[in-house]
């Protein structure tokens, strides 16, 4: 009998990854939604047990052990050493081949003329993608700490997203890997969902609460994560504006986006704390 369910279950995820492999996300969604709670379907899918929504204080956020502004400022201090001591390496290199190669300052000023438009080119045509690109690689090749709190950021996306109903399909953990798939600059890492309900009632410029609450904790859950393990949350930050520019596209006044966004954190850290 287990032996049975354990087969069934391995053939309708076979199907649901095929669905998804093809991306044909309505026969996915589909296909979940009838597999949604059954013996050999998809299990805790859409099932969270989330709090009542109200409008939460920032002491009450405390009184359950999270503290705001470690959540939704996020700095990427580990990216930005890494940057700083790329810049102070190549600086002392320069010197070192100044004095070693006897390089006159004209040809030095040269050298650092080029360097400086291949900076500029990059910001003006690519918005920083190219040195984005070279900066994350690097981040997940020489640092451990860096390469894990990606990882369990985009984990915390898509935890969050199969929890409240939203499914998954895909997650790219590295620029470069984005590069690959997308064909885009300028992406570190993210988890791509089967969203197109989302999308047509944001064109539509009716987005359901539901929606809103969902969407609105998968944006929130990799800050969420980070902050669960480590403390702090580095990145994220543009989960956190794309969250801000849709709760003002839907003409939210400061109050009511605060009451949102303090529900969403709370909600996801316990949904997350309950199924760590």
């Amino acid at each position: 009998m287990l032996g049975d369910v354990g087969v069934s279950r391995r053939q309708a995820l076979e199907q649901l990854d095929k669905k998804l492999a093809e991306d044909d996300d309505r026969a996915a969604l589909s296909l979940a939604k009838d597999l949604q709670g059954k013996p050999g379907g998809l299990q805790c899918f859409g099932g969270a047990r989330q709090v009542p929504q109200r409008l939460y204080s920032l002491d009450e956020l405390r009184l359950n052990g999270m503290e705001a502004s470690s959540l939704l400022s996020p700095v990427d201090v580990t990216l930005g050493s890494i940057e700083r001591n790329l810049q102070l390496a190549a600086a002392l290199g320069g010197l070192a081949a100044w004095s070693v190669l006897g390089f006159s300052p004209q040809q030095v000023l040269y050298f650092s003329l080029g360097l400086l438009f291949q900076w500029t080119l990059d910001s003006v045509s690519f918005d920083g993608g190219v040195g984005s690109l070279v900066l994350d690689t690097i981040g997940h090749t020489f640092s451990q700490k860096y390469h894990n709190r990606v990882i369990q950021h985009e984990a915390g996306h898509f935890l969050i997203a199969y929890l409240v109903g939203i499914l998954p399909k895909g997650y790219t953990l590295t620029s470069l890997e984005a590069l690959k798939k997308e064909g885009s600059l300028n992406v570190q890492a993210g988890t791509a969902f089967v969203d197109f309900e989302f999308v047509e009632e944001v064109n539509a410029g009716k987005v359901s609460a539901t929606t809103l609450n969902r969407f609105s904790c998968i944006a929130l859950a990799g800050v969420a994560a980070e902050y669960l393990l480590y403390g702090i949350a580095e990145g994220g930050l543009a989960d956190i504006n794309k969250l801000d520019m849709l709760l003002k596209s839907l003409a939210f006044t400061q109050k009511k986006a605060d009451s949102q966004v303090r529900w969403s954190v709370l909600n996801t850290v316990l949904l997350l704390r309950r199924h760590e």
